[in-house]
């Protein structure tokens, strides 16, 4: 589970708060229930008028992919494909069939599936980079919400912060109170800049890094099942798709796989 999105959240509102008592003022003077029931609710009103019902019903799915997503190192993919290829080799293609069912990415199961069924290699090759397109597809969907609402927010924590002066305006007759009636109104634009620039633009950018990575592993799964298909060296194919990670984890998977040649040995 990476939490990368979860600490850095967590920590920037520590952040802020503790800015807060530093400069002598008090956590509870900024947590007003009215000013951030205005931003949060109006932004994800705005957010979900800018859209379809079927992206504001996700985002509760979406929030947990965001602070709880597990980003699966691409060693192990990569070695659950060279050892899928090494069989293959051995035994053929269609004695996979059985190995099928123990294989824990999805993307990589049905792509074999349709291998072993007989899927024409050019067939294979353009079915799987349309779900790969689609995903995308899908993905920039869902996360347009919260780029929405992170362009939203600031505007309604203006609102709120006229909608505050004018009350302010309304009560020159009690000066005791202008004070603290027009920090109130700021509050607002506070959780309106906020909320945009330490959540909701965060998340999407979040959700944008996510799909480019489960990307990037589903094409590295459709170069990995046509090497299959058509029957190549297993060493090739972990070279090949070795060539397609990260430098760092491409070197961290030749750094393991030299080690268990050497232990083999």
């Amino acid at each position: 589970m990476d939490l990368a999105t979860l600490i850095g959240v967590v920590v920037a509102l520590i952040i802020v708060f503790t800015v807060q008592i530093l400069e002598g003022g008090s956590p509870a003077s900024i947590i007003l229930i009215p000013s951030m029931l205005l931003v949060f609710g109006g932004a994800f009103a705005a957010g979900m008028a800018g859209g379809v019902l079927k992206d504001a019903l996700g985002v509760g799915k979406l929030l947990q992919k965001a602070f709880l997503a597990k980003v699966a190192p691409p060693n192990k993919l990569v070695d659950d494909i060279v050892k899928l290829a090494e069989r293959a080799r051995r035994e053929g293609l269609l004695a996979l069939e059985d190995a099928v069912k123990t294989v824990e990415h999805p993307f990589l199961k049905r792509g074999l599936q349709l291998a072993i069924d007989g899927t024409d290699p050019e067939e294979l090759h353009d079915i799987l980079h349309a779900e790969v397109a689609a995903k995308k597809k899908a993905d920039k969907a869902g996360m347009k919400i919260f780029e929405n609402m992170g362009g939203y927010a600031p505007t309604v924590g203006i609102i709120g912060t006229v909608m505050g002066l004018v009350h302010v305006l309304e009560n020159l007759n009690k000066p005791e109170t202008l004070g603290h009636s027009i920090a109130a109104a700021f509050v607002a634009t506070l959780w309106g800049v906020l909320s945009a620039n330490l959540i909701w633009l965060p998340l999407a950018a979040r959700l944008t890094r996510l799909s480019g990575i489960e990307a990037e592993e589903m094409e590295l799964v459709i170069d990995g099942v046509l090497a299959i298909q058509a029957g190549s060296n297993p060493r090739l194919v972990a070279q090949k798709l070795r060539s397609l990670l990260p430098p760092d984890a491409a070197k961290a998977a030749e750094a393991a796989a030299a080690a268990k040649t050497k232990k083999a040995a």
